[in-house]
């Protein structure tokens, strides 16, 4: 696809994949350039500047006027850039992350795809681990920063590709799920609820995706799926390829057994092999069965899972212990979604027993704003000690009858015999909660977004 071509310009190169991407295209020949908003961050910006990437501050027609061959469009990027209406108006060659990671760098490699609603990061982090401990250095390319491996993608020459499989859509002329561009040999599929209500309008468009995923995947290859999601039963009988269907469950075709849930982490029982891991609950001992799986289909003995598990230092920002200060721990957690709210707070409950849990929500995503959740929330959320709700972001940008109601959120909370706020400010929050925390507390934030550097902040104040 790229033979004749010498040079690549990306439109919101600053993300994670967008940047890993662009270096790799560096270190095969080409030109890379770059653009993103006024300004980004470390540790992507440092990473550029170090491969010598420039990158331009802001988007401009004029950062492509030397009409480079070929145009990456990040995901993130709409209509009324300046420089996606340029390449339109002169039919530049252009395409989406997606399609180059097709073409350029799974398209004849085992590609191994980790999909759901919740746990893909850990899990992908995690499958990717296994292969690196077995020595078989594979590509990858994972939302998140996994602690092991300090960056979330890596192009190499292995013939393995671990990535985790976005249903979100791939950019705005390609509404398709991400996955569908990954070439599976090997789907897992985690689990399936609704989210993202910005782009898929019910539970059966997401089924539909997925089921559109699932069609990719060759009769030489392998289904495996969450044979405890009710959600999946009905896509999990393809006769195109085998399937199997992991979980607790007595049905299962694999089965993990014999939990033991402790503050050190977790035991499941696989087969003859008793497996061990420094993760917590029953949530992660479903995804760490779901490696173990894979791993052993693609040939990894049992001894280098075990080892990559017992090394595994977890993903940054999924139940991330920030610090702990005068017995008051601070917790970073991007649990966005009722489900992932309970489980973190299920987990919490192994990691800290006896403790108090407070739970600071901000609801941001697309999914949280909206009133979709509102009584799945309440669920969530009352499993803490304390709860604190931030400002619901952007949301005069929704329909009023759309909008997540924060007051019947902290009405509901308190019926439930929670203690709750909905404060309006970062500063109101960290204010509160000082004032509220007692030393063996632990402060679990939830967001998908920087939330004004509140871990920071709250640390900072416990320390005075």
């Amino acid at each position: 696809m790229l033979s004749d071509f010498k040079s690549v310009h990306f439109i919101g190169i600053g993300g994670t994949a967008m940047a890993s991407a662009a270096v790799a295209m560096q270190e095969r020949g080409y030109t890379v350039t770059g653009s993103d908003q006024q300004v980004i961050y470390p540790p992507m910006s440092t990473f550029l500047a170090s491969r010598g990437i420039e990158v331009r501050a802001g988007y401009s027609e004029s950062n492509l006027a030397h009409k480079p061959d070929l145009v990456v469009i990040g995901n993130a990027i709409s209509r009324g850039n300046p420089e996606a209406e340029f390449v339109l108006d002169h039919k530049l060659r252009y395409c989406s992350l997606p399609e180059l990671l097709k073409e350029c760098f799974i398209r004849g490699k085992k590609s191994l795809v980790v999909t759901g609603t919740h746990g893909k990061t850990t899990t992908t982090s995690l499958l990717a681990w296994v292969f690196e401990t077995a020595g078989l250095n594979p590509s990858f390319l994972i939302g998140g920063i996994p602690s092991n491996f300090g960056q979330g993608a890596r192009f190499t020459d292995s013939d393995w590709f671990v990535l985790e499989g976005d249903e979100y859509d791939t950019a705005f002329f390609d509404k398709r799920s991400k996955f569908v561009h990954y070439l599976p040999e090997v789907g897992i599929i985690n689990n399936l609820e609704m989210d993202h209500a910005d782009i898929f309008g019910s539970l059966a468009d997401i089924q539909l995706s997925f089921q559109r995923f699932i069609q990719l995947i060759p009769r030489n290859g392998l289904l495996l799926g969450n044979g405890d999601e009710p959600n999946l039963v009905k896509l999990l009988g393809a006769r195109h390829c085998p399937v199997k269907r992991f979980g607790l469950g007595e049905s299962n075709d694999i089965r993990g057994s014999g939990l033991v849930l402790r503050p050190d982490g977790s035991e499941f029982q696989f087969g003859d092999t008793r497996f061990s891991l420094p993760l917590f609950g029953e949530f992660n001992v479903r995804n760490a069965l779901a490696v173990a799986a894979c791993a052993r289909h693609c040939g990894v003995t049992d001894a280098h899972i075990q080892r990559a598990f017992t090394t595994f230092q977890g993903i940054q920002r999924r139940m991330e212990l920030r610090g702990e200060v005068r017995g008051i721990a601070v917790v970073d957690d991007f649990g966005h979604h009722p489900t992932a709210i309970r489980e973190t707070i299920r987990a919490l409950r192994v990691r800290f027993p006896s403790r108090r849990i407070w739970a600071v929500f901000e609801p941001r995503s697309n999914t949280t704003r909206r009133n979709l959740f509102q009584t799945e929330l309440v669920d969530a959320l009352e499993r803490a000690d304390r709860i604190v709700v931030a400002e619901v972001a952007r949301l005069e940008q929704l329909p009023p009858q759309d909008r997540l109601n924060p007051e019947k959120l902290m009405q509901d909370l308190r019926l439930a015999g929670r203690p709750a706020a909905y404060l309006p400010t970062v500063d109101a929050i960290v204010d509160h909660v000082i004032a509220g925390a007692e030393s063996g507390d632990v402060i679990c934030v939830f967001s998908n977004g920087g939330f004004g550097g509140i871990h920071d902040r709250l640390l900072k104040q416990l320390a005075v």
